[in-house]
Parts: C-alpha cells; structure tokens; sequence
C-alpha cells in the first residue's frame, strides 16, 4: 500500500512517496506544472503501484481557501480521472516555511529543487500520523 503525496504549485509540484509498508513518507521529486503534469503523476502513481493520492490543501490563516485552490480542485478531478484512484486532501499550512527549515531542504539551487518535495513528504506524513492503525 503506497501512497503519493503532492505539494500543487503553480510552477513546480513537488511528489512525495510512502515506502511499500505504508508508513514513512519521503521525498521524491519535483515536476514543473506544465500541460505533461497529469501524464507524469499517473505514469509514476502506475509505476509505483500507489493505491491513494494525499493532495495538499491550500488555507489561509483564517482556514478559507486560497487562491490556488480552484487550481487544486481542478487538478483534483482531472487526475482523479486520469489515474482511478481516491484522492484526499490534506492541509498544507506552512508545509513549505517548515521545509525549508529541514535539513532536507538544502541550500542554494538544490534548496530551491528539493523544497516542494519535501513539503509533500510533510503533508503525506501528516496524513499517515492521523490514520496510524
């Protein structure tokens, strides 16, 4: 049982993975937000043989939605359709200040590449510590 975490941006979504057990979410990539996205995320979700999808969701400080959120929820439903899997959220809030301030997250350009995956590593360890068994 894999899951698939993602930190959705406008330029860059960045891809997190749970090991085969279900239980420790690590980073894995970053893709542009380029007309190829819902391809990539459904060939790698096949590939990995990943049974849920956790997507980050985008509030503000007041927990209304932002602006990216109609994106989100678009993406959403495309990719729900393009892979077949269920597809939850998770909330995101200041995922990528946390980061950022891992050591994951590197610094200089690599900082820069590795940062939105290790906010999905975040949010798709956020969602594993709620459903721990």
């Amino acid at each position: 049982m894999r899951l698939l975490g993602i930190d959705y941006g406008d330029k860059r979504v960045g891809l997190a993975l749970t090991d085969e057990s279900g239980h420790f979410a690590m980073p894995y990539k970053v893709v542009a937000n380029t007309p190829q996205l819902l391809e990539t995320v459904a060939e790698i979700c096949q590939d990995s043989k990943v049974s849920t999808i956790v997507l980050g969701e985008s509030k503000n400080w007041q927990g209304k939605a932002n602006p990216i959120m109609k994106r989100v929820q678009v993406f959403k439903a495309n990719l729900a359709e393009a892979t077949g899997l269920p597809i939850v959220f998770e909330p995101e809030f200041l995922t990528s200040a946390e980061a950022e301030r891992s050591p994951a997250g590197g610094s200089g350009k690599i900082k820069t590449e590795n940062l939105d995956a290790s906010a999905a590593a975040l949010i798709l360890k956020s969602y594993l510590d709620k459903h721990k068994k």
